[in-house]
């Protein structure tokens, strides 16, 4: 199982099973269908939202410029020119991906260690009221940064810096630091504590303890999960770039509003090739994390080398100078900004405008996750390798080779699902769909389904195998074992990757928001594009306490569903 996975799983596989009662078991399925239930009926009502038997949606006239874009896929600009111009852009938006990432992993180190409830409830003076109020609060300070979009931040950082490449490493490294935090105290509070406990009681320090007894056991998980948040900020650089950060994002805006479609492939390929490299690199480390001593892993200390190369290279690419954060102008600006924000301010439509457009937003995310789930679902199983099935013995040659021909094509879809971001998805769809709710979730349908796929293949793929045996040794052919025994195993994983999905989708709406999508994401472009910063705050924390309803609901669902 992958740090990934298991970072999902926080809280749920540590738990011993516990018996229910009959009544127990009454309640909860009970419970589950309230919630499906509701599902439904938000479903219902987002699908009204939307359009759905009141209005026209499609483009009569956008079907030929669809054809003609796809078209364009086979026959890419590759002059010297451009493919120099891509090669540079390419560069580029992996540099803010490697110094966004270094920079959320030094927060997430520090942050991990300071939200950890090891940190905060061991020791002798850090029992009692005060630990846990000093947990509460340190967890809190993260909600912020870590409920504002990437790409928000990177507008309030334009204004502040201009266009300066420390927008960017900023605008990527303070949410997903603050990500990475919440993520790396999780594992730090699963990973044994006997070590640490055994330096505090011969007399060590509550740092040096952590630094030499609780680190290195969670470095390999540490490790595994900095290359993930690696591989996502790959997309988060190019989305940036389409709010004007460089980089492949800044080049294929330029294209779409010139209709120059070779470009615009020759561009994605080069993002796709991107994502692949990372997506391998990184899937290649966290397969490690079951070597047994990561100081003698070759793959694991190359990586690391290779690293502290890109770090280097990247900072001398971009030309990162870190001492504008200290400049007078920067704080002179700062100030400024935070003069015109303060204090927030609702604007023309007040309150009821911000509710509208909250419910919009939430329509947007439940027709996209109903997508991304069974998309991905349906993706998952070829995606994963399932050849065995519970069977004892290995299939036939044929059948291998189109086994393993269908296992990398799904998995190589499931990849351009989610290299391309969501913006780009939704201006393709644009081009047949009228601006509105529905292009904006299905292009985060599409995204959505490929990280998904992905999970739910990962999901599939460790399933206890046993009891498909079981299943073989009593006859059942294989569409049997895979309809009673791979599908019901599978579904609540599916679920629970599902629900949290979500919440990041509801974040996520404001990518598509920024191109005219629809939602609070429209409102906020609109106001910091009219400087109105006041309407702006006031949009954020809507959006902020919108994500928090949603996480809320979302882990009473996923109770459920255990």
């Amino acid at each position: 199982m992958t740090v990934t996975t298991r970072a999902l799983e926080q809280g749920e596989a540590t738990s011993p099973p516990v018996r229910q009662a009959p009544s127990g078991g009454r309640r909860r399925s009970t419970r589950r269908w309230l919630w499906l239930l509701l599902f439904g009926a938000a479903l219902i009502a987002s699908l009204a939202a939307a359009g759905f038997g009141s209005t026209a949606l499609v483009k009569p006239e956008g079907g030929e410029a669809f054809v003609e874009f796809f078209a364009a896929a086979l026959d890419p600009r590759l002059d010297g020119d451009f493919l120099q111009l891509t090669a540079v852009s390419t560069l580029t938006t992996l540099s803010y991906a490697v110094l966004g990432t270094a920079l959320s992993l030094v927060i997430g180190v520090i942050g991990g260690v300071l939200t950890s409830q090891t940190w905060w409830t061991s020791g002798a003076r850090s029992r009692g009221r005060r630990g846990v109020a000093g947990w509460l609060l340190a967890r809190a300070v993260l909600v912020l940064p870590r409920g504002i979009h990437e790409v928000v931040w990177g507008l309030f950082f334009l204004v502040i810096f201009g266009l300066d490449p420390i927008v960017a490493v900023l605008a990527i490294g303070i949410p997903f630091g603050a990500v990475t935090a919440k993520v790396f105290s999780e594992l730090l509070d699963e990973t044994s504590r006997k070590p640490y406990t055994a330096l505090l009681a011969s007399g060590a320090g509550k740092r040096s303890a952590i630094i030499y007894g609780l680190l290195p056991p969670a470095l390999s998980d540490l490790l595994s999960y900095g290359f993930y948040r690696f591989e996502c900020a790959i997309r988060s650089a190019a989305i940036l770039g389409l709010v004007g950060a460089g980089g492949l994002g800044y080049q294929l805006a330029l294209s779409f509003q010139a209709l120059k479609y070779a470009e615009i492939w020759t561009l994605l390929y080069a993002l796709i090739l991107l994502s692949v490299a990372a997506d391998y690199w990184s899937a290649t480390v966290r397969s490690r994390r079951v070597t047994r001593s990561h100081h003698r892993d070759r793959v694991l200390t190359g990586s690391l080398l290779f690293g502290a190369i890109l770090i280097g290279f990247s900072t001398w690419w971009v030309g990162l100078d870190v001492a504008v954060l200290w400049s007078g102008r920067t704080w002179e600006f700062a100030g400024q900004l935070l003069a015109d924000t303060w204090p927030p301010a609702l604007g023309e439509g007040g309150f009821g405008r911000l509710i509208e457009l909250s419910g919009v937003t939430l329509a947007m995310s439940v027709l996209a996750m109903a997508f991304a789930f069974w998309g991905g679902a349906l993706l998952a199983f070829p995606a994963a390798n399932l050849s065995r099935m519970g069977r004892q013995s290995a299939p036939s040659g044929f059948r291998r080779v189109a086994r393993t021909i269908t296992v990398a094509l799904s998995r190589l879809l499931l990849i351009v699902m989610r290299a391309i971001p969501p913006p780009v998805w939704a201006l393709l769809l644009l081009f047949v769909l009228y601006p509105g709710i529905l292009p904006g979730a299905l292009a985060l349908g599409v995204y959505t389904a490929g990280v998904l796929g992905r999970l739910m293949a990962e999901s599939a793929e460790n399933l206890d195998g046993r009891p498909l045996r079981a299943l073989r040794a009593q006859g059942a052919s294989e569409s049997q074992v895979f309809c009673y025994g791979v599908i019901p195993a599978a579904t609540p994983r599916f679920v629970a990757y599902g629900l949290y999905r979500w919440e990041v989708t509801i974040r996520e709406t404001v990518v598509v928001g920024v191109v005219g999508a629809g939602g609070l994401g429209l409102a906020l472009d609109h106001q910091i594009g009219s400087l109105n910063y006041a309407g702006a705050l006031s949009t954020i924390i809507t959006l902020i306490v919108l994500t928090f309803a949603v996480d809320l609901a979302s882990a009473a669902m996923r109770r459920s569903v255990r």
